[in-house]
């Protein structure tokens, strides 16, 4: 029997035999088009993150903006609906396959903006909250956006907070102008915002090796897996680089050689058998070293440490180690190198086609055996974040959270905006010691700190 194709107009729910309306074809396509499902393969850094999944740990990080006036929910929801579309890995679903996770296009209702939550950056099961991997959140002033690390790293989360505050404040009448983070909502994504930059740039003749040796690990009580006590110093950014100046330091290897100073100091205050390195996992953001535009993953590890069995240190040979440790390692000749070592296994043909739960498997083990006892503490500084003139006036200052650490230790986070500059840690241990030692360092050094938690005491 021959088939007869049917169409449907989805104005009027009405049937349509072929060639019976035109109208209805078109009004079908328009529809399709409107709705067209599109996947992203990942990138090479997200291929990790939903491999570490558990019900109580996911790869999310949070990003803040603290505003002059209160959060208007209403407003901030038809902000967030015409501002998500403009990001279309954002607006997306998690999918497996037989060989590989990929992202696609999420038309589900959402995501919704909600109360903010005591204790942010809690675990985000692949298929919970219509399948979204973002959560936007308000409380007060404040306007924060969570998300998956699989969907992209920070730059590209802040372009999607700063887009979408622009238009939050647009619906309230404000003159917002695009430029730096901000994006213009009426243009369509240009290409280069969604490629894997790694392998565009994984191109180097060598595939530098990964010395690696077991290194201190913060030793605490564990709070329950819902549970992520944040710590807050907030202090001017003109007082903090002041004092880094005054150690030949930038404010980055100042801020570093502040946490290696605490990490040491909690480990000879603790009980220990023998000393071990102390090391920080710092990633760096590889925008800065080759012209990409990419809003999703391009980052890349390093590992400033100091090993304390080769004798003590002062805090001013600390900050000389990491300067030379920072400047000899962050250029684009040393992260080329390192990212064409990542990417050789992805392009092993051998390992594409292994089925997806064996790759699972030996990420996993590789990550909880070997990656992660690479360090003693993450730390991510973000700079001092540009916006658009006309936005200055209505914005406080930012936040940015690492989130919740794979295993028992305390991820720190940096970012500046005008004079205050934030120092935020999030730690899934009842003990602050870390914490304590960091800031009053600081305060040593002569930087007023204010200090703000959502720990009980």
């Amino acid at each position: 029997m021959k088939s007869r194709s049917v169409c449907v107009c989805f104005d009027t729910g009405r049937f349509l035999r072929e060639g019976e309306g035109q109208e209805g074809r078109i009004c079908m396509k328009d529809e399709k088009r409107k709705n067209q499902t599109v996947w992203y393969k990942l990138d090479l850094s997200a291929i990790v993150y939903p491999t570490l999944q558990r019900r109580d740990f996911s790869s999310v990080y949070r990003l803040s903006v603290v505003l002059k006036e209160p959060i208007k929910p209403d407003v901030l929801q038809e902000a967030l609906n015409r501002t998500l579309p403009r990001f279309p890995t954002y607006k997306a679903a998690i999918r497996k396959g037989l060989f590989w996770r990929y992202l696609e296009t999420n038309n589900r209702p959402g995501p919704f903006v909600q109360p903010d939550i005591k204790n942010p950056c809690m675990p985000m099961p692949f298929k919970a909250n219509n399948r979204y991997l973002i959560r936007v959140y308000y409380y007060g002033c404040r306007i924060a956006l969570e998300a998956h690390h699989s969907l992209g790293d920070g730059t590209g989360g802040m372009c999607v907070l700063q887009t979408l505050t622009a238009e939050y404040l647009r619906l309230l009448g404000k003159k917002i102008e695009n430029g730096g983070f901000v994006l213009d909502i009426a243009e369509k994504p240009e290409p280069e915002e969604l490629e894997d930059a790694y392998m565009k740039y994984a191109n180097s003749k060598v595939c530098p090796p990964r010395p690696g040796e077991k290194t201190y690990r913060v030793r605490g009580t564990a709070e329950p897996f819902y549970t992520l006590n944040i710590v807050d110093g907030i202090m001017s950014s003109s007082q903090v680089a002041k004092v880094a100046k005054q150690y030949d330091a930038t404010v980055t290897e100042y801020l570093n050689a502040v946490l290696l100073y605490a990490l040491m100091q909690k480990q000879e205050n603790d009980f220990h058998l023998k000393l071990r390195p102390v090391k920080i996992a710092m990633p760096v953001n590889l925008r800065r070293f080759f012209p990409s535009k990419t809003l999703r993953n391009f980052i890349t590890m390093i590992y400033p440490g100091i090993d304390p069995r080769l004798g003590e240190y002062t805090f001013a040979e600390i900050v000389a180690h990491v300067r030379g440790y920072m400047r000899y390692y962050i250029n684009e000749k040393f992260l080329r190198g390192d990212i064409t070592t990542n990417a050789s296994t992805q392009r092993n043909p051998f390992i594409r086609v292994v089925p997806l739960f064996i790759k699972d498997f030996v990420v996993r083990t590789f990550y909880t055996k070997v990656q992660d006892k690479n360090s003693s503490a993450g730390l991510t500084n973000m700079g001092r974040l540009a916006v658009p003139e006309s936005m200055k006036p209505y914005i406080e200052r930012f936040d940015i959270y690492m989130g919740q650490p794979f295993s028992r230790r305390t991820n720190c986070a940096i970012i500046s905006f005008e004079d205050i500059l934030t120092v935020n840690f999030a730690s899934s241990i009842v003990e602050a010691d870390v914490e304590r030692y960091f800031f009053r360092k600081l305060v040593q050094d002569g930087i007023h700190v204010k200090i703000e938690s959502n720990r009980e005491y």
